[in-house]
């Protein structure tokens, strides 16, 4: 009986302290649990103000620098100069059915570095880039490309821009040289292209890419729906331009930007931008006997992008689908080839419709259609470059890539061109590889 009395004391007991253990076990986790939330959340605090700390802290070190004056030279006088820089590198392997050297476009004569690919082994531009913060208002942006013409090298300053950064209620302000926001393509980099080279309104209209020198403003709107206004205002060297118009103002431009997601998958983007611009013997075709034209130029575009990664991995599987479509007005007169000054006064028209498609990591395929037409500018042009064609130029391409790396990508491309004034196949080999740092690319 007594033994039996010592045994349930004991069983009560050690359970008991059984339980005692288990609700410690639990008080336990429950604690380390929150120790261990607390401490992320602080490595989190003490990441992110290390991070604000050590911008402040360049921000400071180059506005100092700025404002010092020059030292003496000695060797650690530069270490306050601190901008990422980034080189691309192109390269293409093309062949023609037809010599390229004649290439034309009937109605619409190019101008400026528009025009067919480099036949055969050919290197493409080699971009420098330069930018940082200048201080903790303003962020400077440099693009030097380096290209080989007839046989020599050639360095061209294609962007040199500086960019307010701190100006209020969502402005934006940008001043120097650069690309121009009209249309969706202009403003991209060569080697962000998903093709080697531009569509045709692009090349007829804006020689391949307009950049100039001037002022861009911009205002973003504080909705959760994209919304961007802007306008720019341009000398005017550059084609469609030519001349540097009234007082070294001779382009000004208008855009406007909306987009949106759709969901976890999908997200698009539309705009309108219109172009005013004035020329002063803008030559164009061939350039020892170029056409001139004195006038006014204006061009309307309007854009659509329908992005989708299924739930929002881009990495794996994306398809992008865009489209343009673009009006050219220009009335004035042309003269060359021995012609007195012509009345000149056209709408022409331009689109190009594209789909490039990510079936799995690394791996593109693409195709794209563009097109032009034109109104006829008259009899006193039959016979020349500038008459309207029997057909609208018209060019269909297919591509294929892959990419190793976002710094480096191979490419195929083929392109049936029926826009010249014969019929084209056109094959291509493209590398794109890129070393230090590399911008995040633009939507």
């Amino acid at each position: 009986m007594r033994v039996d009395f010592f045994k349930g004391a004991i069983l009560a007991l050690c359970i008991g302290f059984s339980g005692d253990l288990f609700a410690e076990d639990a008080d336990i986790q429950t604690l380390r649990s929150e120790l261990l939330e607390l401490r992320s959340d602080y490595e989190a605090r003490i990441a992110d103000l290390e991070r604000r700390l050590a911008i402040a802290e360049q921000n400071a070190m180059q506005a100092n620098y700025a404002a010092q004056p020059a030292p003496a030279a000695s060797a650690g006088s530069n270490t306050a100069f601190n901008p990422a820089i980034g080189v691309i590198f192109t390269g293409n392997v093309w062949n023609y059915a037809r010599d390229p050297d004649g290439y034309a476009v009937q109605g619409f004569p190019y101008g400026g570095e528009a025009g067919p690919i480099s036949e055969g082994l050919s290197l493409g531009e080699t971009e420098i880039i330069m930018n940082a913060n200048v201080d903790d208002k303003f962020t400077a942006w440099l693009t030097a490309a380096i290209a080989v013409e007839d046989g020599e090298a050639a360095v061209e300053l294609e962007e040199a821009w500086v960019e307010a950064t701190a100006l209020p209620a969502g402005f934006g302000a940008r001043f120097g040289r650069f690309f121009s926001k009209i249309g969706y393509l202009n403003g991209k980099h060569a080697h962000t292209w998903d093709f080697a080279d531009q569509p045709l309104p692009y090349q007829a209209f804006l020689a391949g890419q307009l950049v100039d020198d001037g002022l861009q403003l911009r205002w973003l709107a504080p909705t959760d729906l994209y919304l961007e206004l802007g306008g720019e205002a341009l000398s005017g060297t550059n084609y469609p331009a030519s001349g540097r118009g009234n007082s070294g103002v001779g382009s000004y431009s208008l855009f406007a930007n909306l987009g949106g997601d759709v969901g976890t998958s999908s997200s698009w983007l539309a705009g309108v931008s219109i172009l005013d611009a004035t020329a002063t013997e803008r030559p164009s075709g061939d350039e020892d006997n170029p056409w001139l034209f004195t006038g006014d130029s204006r061009l309307l575009t309007a854009q659509f992008v329908w992005k989708w990664a299924p739930d929002g991995n881009w990495r794996d599987r994306n398809l992008v689908v865009q489209a343009e479509i673009m009006r050219r007005s220009e009335d004035g007169q042309y003269e060359g080839f021995g012609f007195a000054p012509e009345r000149y006064d056209v709408d022409q028209y331009g689109w190009y419709a594209q789909a490039v498609y990510q079936p799995l990591p690394r791996w593109r395929v693409g195709g794209r259609i563009d097109a032009l037409s034109t109104d006829n500018p008259g009899p006193v042009f039959d016979g020349s470059l500038l008459a309207a064609p029997d057909n609208d130029p018209t060019r269909y391409s297919i591509m294929a890539d892959w990419a190793n790396s976002e710094f480096s990508r191979l490419r195929l491309q083929y392109t049936r061109d029926d826009a010249g004034l014969l019929g084209d196949n056109q094959w291509g080999l493209q590398y794109i590889h890129a070393i230090g740092a590399h911008g995040a690319h633009a939507f």
